[in-house]
């Protein structure tokens, strides 16, 4: 079982930065592969970023391409999601989550955190 706490929202002005953190407990933190998802209203869950165990691996949806890094520190059982140049449309629910390696699909995420809320206002 891994336990993961996102922090770090918040509302921000279009073209502002926010960074999000999710730390994570239970099960050892470097086996899993962990992503940031996103949802607004009335859309699906997507992927904004992804990072591999090691962290030697990234990969980031088009529309967080050049904006968004996804970081980890493995040592404080944490990821990290630094969102620059944000645009209102960023506006949405994060979630971290944490799958055996980097999917696309959310379904084959085994854990999630309870989201946070972010705000991005023009």
């Amino acid at each position: 079982q891994v336990q993961l706490v996102e922090s770090g929202g918040g509302s921000a002005q279009a073209g502002g930065s926010l960074r999000l953190s999710c730390a994570a407990s239970g099960r050892t933190f470097s086996n899993y592969a962990m992503g940031w998802f996103r949802q607004a209203p009335g859309k699906e869950r997507e992927l904004v970023a992804g990072i591999s165990r090691s962290g030697g691996s990234t990969y980031y949806a088009d529309s967080a391409k050049g904006r968004f890094t996804i970081s980890r520190e493995n040592a404080k059982n944490t990821v990290y999601l630094q969102m620059n140049s944000l645009k209102p449309e960023d506006t949405a629910v994060y979630y971290c989550a944490a799958a055996d390696q980097i999917w696309t699909n959310p379904k084959l995420y085994r854990y999630w955190g309870q989201g946070t809320q972010v705000t991005v206002s023009s």
